[in-house]
């Protein structure tokens, strides 16, 4: 990636954020595109030295007690990285991975995804190094209102509204929520992703998966085509993945490959989506446990052989970097033409820039997973209405959304002499908006 008017701001980023190599990759990406931006508005420079510091970094200690009568203590993280048009906005993390490094680059992400959705909200994101995995409910409990305990004094309803993210789900945000209402006394949309007897919403389960599918469609019809009868290989097991097949199978595709942290399977016929569902959102099983009853299938060791399946379209749904410059060749070499990120930039720099050589039609996380924090806006609305929309209604702003970020990216792109980069479209489009409030609101 060259840089020409940024190049000087990614040093100073360097020096200031050593050791940080996700967060300078996702910086990296964002100043090679909007390079040119610069060219036609040179102002934007000092908006680009702050939008690139996050306005508040908060990192915390969350001691628990364990089964077993002992105190743990794990690191939190919030970081709220710009206000400039909406409340914080970003999920949860909890994994054993999660440092500063990758908190950042997650929130400085949220801040161009948020901005492409057209709702009001800035970024944010955070988490914890905790990993739920092997812990019993109690734990889990203990932990999570420990962790409220801390970040309760820095979000709120038109503050900062976290959401879940990976190891955050429906049970985990409900004890989060409920300790914030206990330690605050309000009864307010400070969390998204809340169950529906308590301010959830329709659709906030599904939204990420099928907001993909929804922009993939987007981008092949564009360009003549369609996701109909195209085999399909999707990474990751969890709510991303299941509602990606899902809507993918709706619109006529096969997915034929599912992955978790250990492994993955490949069912050539197409995969049983009734049985995943019971074994990951009801068993809380392992993905290898699907061969059991499909002897038709086979499992895998290890993650990176599922992009060396042959299919039309991958969607990369688990975590980032998982896409390498040697697997984006086999992807290339099997003959996919459609590439869209499900996961947080799962693709490397190298495997984009093969994409972008052989004319794949690609799809980055900053437009096609923005179903989610789409979804998470429109639970802000609902909560705040004291309204519940019904899934019907939901899941068409949802389409409406995705189809409006589409049009965003490549317009963006077509103006900036680009066409079909949804990379530069994405970063660009998401960019000016953001630019243009702060540079209004004299916070630069």
């Amino acid at each position: 990636m060259k840089l020409k008017n940024t190049e000087h701001i990614f040093e100073t980023v360097k020096r200031r954020n050593q050791n940080e190599p996700e967060f300078l990759q996702a910086v990296e990406e964002v100043l090679s595109s909007i390079d040119p931006v610069l060219d036609k508005y040179p102002e934007y420079e000092s908006v680009v030295n702050s939008i690139i510091e996050p306005e508040r970094f908060i990192i915390f200690r969350v001691p628990w007690i364990d089964d077993k009568g002992n105190t743990q203590v794990n690191r939190g993280f919030r970081v709220q990285f710009n206000s400039a048009i909406g409340p914080y906005k970003g999920g949860l993390r909890f994994h054993p991975s999660v440092n500063g490094s990758i908190i950042k680059f997650l929130g400085f992400e949220q801040i161009f995804k948020n901005s492409l959705t057209g709702l009001p909200i800035g970024g944010g994101k955070g988490g914890s190094d905790f990993d739920p995995k092997g812990k019993s409910d109690n734990e889990i409990l203990r932990f999570c209102q420990s962790f409220m305990t801390e970040l309760s004094k820095y979000i709120g309803a038109y503050t900062d509204v976290p959401a879940g993210d990976i190891g955050v789900g429906a049970r985990e945000i409900g004890y989060l929520y409920g300790q914030y209402k206990r330690i605050k006394g309000l009864n307010e949309g400070v969390l998204t992703g809340k169950g529906l007897p308590y301010g959830g919403s329709l659709t906030r389960k599904e939204a990420t998966g099928y907001g993909l599918i929804y922009l993939m469609e987007e981008i092949l019809k564009h360009n003549n085509d369609s996701m109909k009868d195209k085999t399909v290989v999707i990474s990751g097991s969890g709510n991303v993945a299941i509602y990606a097949t899902e809507k993918a199978m709706e619109l006529g595709a096969k997915v034929v490959a599912l992955s978790d942290s250990n492994g993955y399977i490949h069912d050539p016929n197409g995969i049983d989506l009734d049985a995943v569902k019971q074994l990951k959102e009801v068993e809380r099983k392992r993905i290898k446990e699907y061969v059991k009853d499909h002897p038709e299938a086979k499992y895998f060791d290890g993650c990176k052989g599922i992009w060396t399946i042959k299919c039309d379209v991958a969607l990369p749904c688990a975590t980032q970097n998982e896409i390498d410059e040697e697997s984006a060749k086999f992807l290339v070499a099997n003959g996919c033409k459609a590439v869209g990120e499900g996961a947080n930039m799962p693709s490397t720099p190298e495997a984009i820039e093969v994409y972008i050589e052989n004319n794949i039609m690609f799809a980055p996380a900053k437009a096609a997973n923005a179903g989610g924090v789409a979804v998470s806006a429109l639970e802000m609305s609902q909560n705040s209405m004291r309204l519940s929309w019904t899934f019907e209604e939901v899941d068409e702003k949802l389409k409406d959304i995705m189809k409006n970020i589409f049009v965003r990216i490549s317009t963006a792109a077509k103006e900036y002499g680009d066409e079909g980069n949804y990379v530069v479209g994405s970063n660009i489009a998401g960019f000016l908006k953001v630019a243009q409030a702060m540079y209004a609101q004299g916070t630069v």
